[in-house]
């Protein structure tokens, strides 16, 4: 199974994302596909997301029993820590650090 979530997508990477996966909620994206499947489908998000941003998360053999990628800038970005993949959140735009 993957999620994939968008944030200020184009419509025509929304409508394709939609050929592929059942859109549960605006910007959020389900499916179940091989990793090689998978893969493409995130190569499209990375091509066409242009200003927006884009998380997908997918199961996987790791401690977690998931993997996630990210695309575009949030204030969310993947960091590891020995071995795990946790969130580190960035300040705010335009706040003093």
């Amino acid at each position: 199974m993957m999620v994939i979530v968008v944030n200020r997508a184009p419509p025509r990477l929304r409508g394709r994302l939609a050929a592929w996966c059942l859109e549960v909620r605006a910007g959020v994206f389900v499916g179940a596909y091989s990793a090689r499947t998978r893969n493409r489908i995130w190569e499209q998000v990375l091509s066409g997301i242009d200003d927006g941003d884009a998380v997908m998360i997918w199961r996987a053999p790791t401690d977690q029993g998931f993997d996630f990628a990210t695309a575009g800038r949030n204030r969310r970005m993947p960091e590891d820590v020995d071995g795990l993949k946790l969130v580190r959140f960035f300040p705010p735009t335009g706040e003093a650090g």
